[in-house]
């Protein structure tokens, strides 16, 4: 086999971040040149404040795919997070910013982060316990969470804010936005579990093989649990990040980022059977999807015409991801084809015949 080749089959199993790279980088080049402000630093720092709450939801639809499920609650969760954290603020009269603490800040984004993880739990129970089916199970957590929302605050949105909560959202740090900043260190932290700990490995194999995972001795029913915890964990962050750059608490806020987060996961490359995802993959995929929302609308493209392009990439990436696995672009590229067996019966040469 030629060097080449051989190459070809190394850089295989990394084939959909080097294609999401490559992607990136023509939108990049494609955008530029149709819109010159493109590449202003003021549209990178707009993008960066929209980027965080879809990477941060993409992470955590990112964690139940690895397990083979998938977690259709997440921005329910998020709206928990922002309500509970929104009410929490009203109630101490926060529209006077100095009556607002850091410390009482702090202490109300964990209060309001605890009851949207506390959502995870009971999507992890669901599945463990009741057996019943991921997609369902957070089908149901979802609709009902809604209603629950809806209920609570008869359909009105929450406002009053203290500016120290809005800089979450809405704040900078050497022209960099704090949000950007709190979407890096949870991949980072992301990343370490998954890759650095006994937990995230554990997390990977039950996504891998089931089976084969419960006959090694591990506890599948707790890493499922533990899984939707961390999704509702990153959720309810991502709740928090559409609070203080919304200026306000919603119930139906964000409904269609459920199929932007599944799409950004599909273009990083993850698999929705289970077993492999990068978060590397998950982030590069957030920030090209909102480069091509950017780009459409400079160019005066309106929103049914982003999601037309969010359907066609989404089938585009599964079936170019289909026909990857099916070995159909891997023999095209030199991967040796293997010779069929000849039929039962059928009429084969003698060798120097």
């Amino acid at each position: 086999m030629s060097d080449a080749s051989t190459l070809i089959q190394r850089l295989m199993p990394e084939r959909s971040l080097l294609r999401l790279a490559a992607f990136a980088i023509v939108v990049m080049i494609v955008f530029s040149v149709m819109s010159k402000p493109f590449l202003s630093v003021i549209n990178f720092q707009s993008m960066g404040f929209q980027v965080a709450e879809v990477g941060l939801l993409s992470l955590a639809v990112m964690l139940s795919m690895l397990t083979g499920g998938i977690d259709l609650s997440i921005v329910s969760i998020a709206s928990v997070s922002a309500i509970v954290t929104s009410q929490l603020f009203a109630a101490t009269g926060a529209s006077q910013s100095s009556a607002v603490t850091p410390v009482l800040t702090a202490l109300f984004i964990v209060v309001g982060m605890l009851a949207g993880t506390a959502i995870g739990l009971v999507n992890g129970l669901l599945i463990t316990r009741l057996h019943i089916t991921p997609i369902l199970a957070t089908l149901g957590t979802m609709q009902l969470i809604n209603g629950l929302m809806v209920a609570w605050t008869n359909g009105q949105a929450i406002y009053g804010m203290p500016d120290i909560f809005l800089a979450i959202g809405t704040g900078t740090v050497f022209l960099v936005p704090v949000a950007i900043i709190v979407l890096m260190a949870a991949a980072l932290l992301t990343a370490v579990f998954i890759n650095r700990t006994a937990t995230g490995l554990r997390l990977k194999l039950v996504g891998a093989n089931p089976t084969a995972a419960r006959y090694s001795g591990l506890d599948n029913d707790r890493v499922l649990t533990l899984t939707y915890l961390g999704s509702a964990l990153l959720a309810s962050l991502a709740g928090i990040i559409i609070a203080s750059r919304a200026a306000s608490a919603s119930a139906d806020y964000g409904t269609s980022y459920v199929l932007v987060a599944i799409v950004v996961c599909m273009l990083a490359g993850v698999n929705p059977n289970g077993g492999y995802a990068t978060v590397t993959g998950v982030i590069v995929a957030a920030f090209t999807l909102q480069m091509v929302a950017s780009g459409l609308n400079q160019i005066g493209w309106n929103a049914f015409h982003y999601q037309i392009v969010q359907g066609v990439l989404l089938i585009a990436v599964i079936g170019l991801n289909t026909l990857s696995d099916q070995g159909v672009l891997s023999g095209r590229l030199g991967r040796p084809r293997l010779r069929r067996p000849p039929a039962p019966g059928a009429a084969t040469s003698e060798p120097g015949s």
